[in-house]
């Protein structure tokens, strides 16, 4: 029994809980529909990391060649990472049992901090992963200077 009166109907839940899963959904009686063509879009997944030299993107790319693949920067600072999976031929003659591999377009954008070099971005696509790498601007350490106290 919980010791937080319920709000939401009969549900009983723990808001001071962070693992529980009995949490109330404002969006639950929306109708949501994910069509084929966005599916690619939500299952693109992407690792972003910060090192001492550089923001490395990493993305999951399975079964896409780096011709399918496109990565642009707009707005100075804003990465773009877009693609295609083409749907697989269907010849008449197959039957098919199960279709789960994600298929159509998927955009993910990403605005880098303002101490990257821009100009100097990379990529690389090996065994399905994208790497993206743009390297940090150098910070300037301040020159200091001791001051000699007299007295």
């Amino acid at each position: 029994m919980s010791i937080i009166p319920s709000f939401f109907g009969d549900q009983r839940s723990n808001i001071f809980d962070p693992f529980s899963l009995n949490v109330w959904d404002p969006f639950k009686d929306f109708p949501t529909q994910i069509s084929r063509e966005t599916s690619a879009f939500v299952n693109t997944r992407i690792d972003w990391k910060e090192t001492p030299e550089a923001h490395v993107l990493k993305a999951d790319l399975p079964g896409l060649n780096k011709e399918e693949v496109k990565v642009e920067v707009e707005d100075d600072r804003v990465v773009r990472i877009s693609g295609e999976r083409k749907i697989e031929k269907e010849d008449k003659n197959d039957t098919w049992h199960r279709v789960e591999r994600s298929s159509g377009k998927f955009v993910r954008s990403f605005r880098l901090p303002e101490n990257v070099k821009m100009d100097q971005i990379k990529a690389a696509m090996e065994n399905g992963v994208l790497t993206v790498t743009v390297p940090k601007v150098e910070v300037k350490k301040p020159d200091v200077k001791a001051i000699e106290i007299s007295g």
